[in-house]
């Protein structure tokens, strides 16, 4: 059970989280201190849980369906861990969000509260986020951007314009980067009569549409100032990486899972990279503002 639910968790995707929320935190108090040690290990596994476990639960037909299921890009869960499963996102959840409840404010409150119903809304029936085109792509950056605002939100940050563009071109990159993981889901969730992005507009469209979008989070990168502006080269890789698949079919939709994987490793580049330009950061300005 322990190994399935690490697997439904996805522990490749945990810093893509968790990062958001300690660097804002961080980088706007300058201060370890409890909250940041807490939030960032409930951002690291116990969200990742809820986050992916829900939609594990509730996708299980489609993903019986997807070849790539079944690893560290998705657990396939057999039925009888469905309700483990979400017990355990349950269990592991509550008690870091009755912490950080206590130790923020209204405001972090709502944040937070944007945050999780972000995570359960995606997934659960009913609401069903993840089968609304669009609004999918949107609630999934929603996953990895909402965490970060919360980590300044706590922190007590001022949002500047730039601190806004800022978040602005996170925000485009994590649209640009679900509408692309979707296109090489389009066949299984089609036979799983799953919608999305990709299985309404079409493969090559999606992909068309994600370059497009990687583009412009890097030209609102362009104006958070030095040394930020740096970290616009940072959305070329990616362009590049999904523009291989400009003319994809919805036929051969699968084949942009070669692009996917990439997109894994390009994010622990990428992670590395931003942190060396936070690091700069930092010392060029000693003093959080």
């Amino acid at each position: 059970m322990l190994r399935a639910l690490f697997v439904s968790s996805r522990p490749l995707s945990w810093v893509n989280t968790a990062f958001p929320f300690a660097a804002a935190y961080l980088v706007a108090t300058r201060t370890i201190d409890p909250v940041l040690i807490v939030g960032t290990i409930y951002f690291l596994i116990p969200y990742n849980l809820a986050m992916y476990g829900i939609n594990d639960v509730f996708d299980y037909e489609s993903d019986l369906r997807n070849p790539r299921k079944g690893g560290v890009e998705g657990a396939l869960l057999d039925r009888r861990m469905h309700r483990a499963t979400l017990i355990a996102a349950l269990v592991t959840n509550i008690p870091f969000l009755a912490y950080l409840v206590i130790v923020g404010s209204p405001l972090s409150w709502l944040v937070l509260a944007v945050s999780v119903f972000a995570v359960i809304a995606y997934s659960a029936p009913k609401l069903r986020f993840k089968e609304r085109p669009l609004l999918d792509s949107l609630t999934s950056s929603t996953h990895f951007v909402s965490p970060a605002v919360y980590g300044l939100v706590l922190a007590g940050a001022v949002f500047t314009p730039r601190l806004w563009l800022l978040l602005g071109a996170f925000f485009l990159w994590g649209v640009a980067s679900h509408a692309f993981g979707a296109v090489q889901d389009v066949i299984a969730d089609r036979e799983g009569n799953i919608a999305s992005v990709a299985t309404v507009i079409g493969a090559r469209k999606t992909v068309r549409l994600s370059v497009l979008v990687y583009l412009a989070a890097g030209i609102l990168l362009l104006f958070v100032g030095w040394p930020g502006d740096l970290a616009a080269v940072l959305a070329l890789p990616y362009a590049v990486s999904c523009a291989q698949f400009w003319n994809v079919t919805d036929a051969a939709s699968e084949s942009a899972n070669r692009g996917w994987k990439r997109f894994l490793w390009l994010n622990f580049i990428t992670g590395f990279l931003v942190t060396l330009l936070l690091i700069w950061y930092v010392i060029l300005t000693p003093t959080p503002v």
